[in-house]
């Protein structure tokens, strides 16, 4: 019998974006990667049943094998309603499900002890920065991802400041027909917004998420060329938060029930697509 070790994870949308301050918080949310890792003769095989670039999950794979020292084939495949290059951590999503369905299976057949929650996480982080898919190593989208809720980080030094689950709530994404890669952002421009991110940073740990997230928002949008407009149209229906999701282009808004029609109706003139969703406190996890 072929034996499969199937891992879901959750993307994340932005509260607070590292790259100007190293300090980071992110949430997760209801829109996932699956991994299915299974033994083949040998080598590592990886496919994207979305047709996205596998360099990534390959890295992870190597990664995972190296760890055990074992002598093994392994094939991972994955499926996706993550946006690539959306601001919703499809990397970390990605990384975080190849790694623990690597690390369930390997350590499973070959009897050995299993990698930490921490040590997968850190492994996912190492794979992202390797591949240049990330500026900071997305510890809070990684974090996030990992363990859903809601993280604050320390990105430079990989701490978990606070970890707690989020208030359910609706999550709608406006998702313009363009991509961002995070790795060809402006650093040194997002830069110049420290003092005004680190407002924003004190705003979440004070347990002003909603604020944080459209104050974050709304400043790297500035930065970034994208219409803050955006952001006030989906607050001025209702929003209880809205803003610029990771570097861009999506736009994210939290809300209750009663103004999903209305943020909707906000945006439905612009170009592109709008997708709803709620948070996921599950992180990732393998499925049974």
């Amino acid at each position: 019998m072929v034996v499969k070790k199937t891992v879901r994870s959750p993307g994340s949308a932005t509260v607070i974006n590292a790259i100007a301050t190293g300090r980071g918080s992110a949430f997760g949310i209801g829109l996932r990667v699956e991994a299915e890792a299974e033994l083949i003769d040998s080598g590592v095989e990886c496919i994207s049943r979305e047709g996205a670039d596998t360099s990534l999950m390959e890295l992870c794979t190597r990664m995972v094998i190296e760890h055990y020292g074992v002598d093994a084939g392994v094939r991972v495949v994955t499926s996706s309603d993550l946006p690539v290059a959306s601001g919703l951590s499809s990397s970390s999503a990605a990384s975080n499900a190849t790694v623990m369905a690597v690390s369930s299976l390997l350590s499973d057949e070959f009897g050995l002890q299993p990698m930490e929650d921490f040590e997968m996480l850190n492994m996912a982080v190492d794979a992202s920065l390797q591949a240049g898919v990330s500026v900071t190593g997305a510890y809070d989208d990684a974090s996030a991802s990992f363990y859903g809720g809601l993280t604050v980080t320390d990105n430079m030094e990989r701490r978990i400041i606070l970890r707690e689950p989020m208030e359910n709530q609706k999550v709608l994404i406006y998702m313009p027909d363009r991509k961002s890669l995070t790795a060809q952002s402006d650093v040194p421009r997002m830069k110049l917004l420290a003092p005004w991110v680190d407002m924003a940073f004190r705003e979440v740990l004070d347990g002003r998420v909603h604020s944080a997230l459209t104050l974050n928002g709304i400043l790297y949008c500035a930065s970034l060329g994208f219409d803050p407009g955006i952001a006030l149209d989906a607050l001025e229906a209702g929003a209880l938060a809205a803003g610029l999701s990771g570097t861009g282009p999506s736009f994210v808004a939290l809300t209750h029930e009663d103004s999903e029609a209305d943020i909707i109706d906000a945006w439905e003139n612009l170009e592109g697509d709008v997708l709803v969703t709620s948070v996921d406190n599950e992180g990732t996890r393998v499925l049974e």
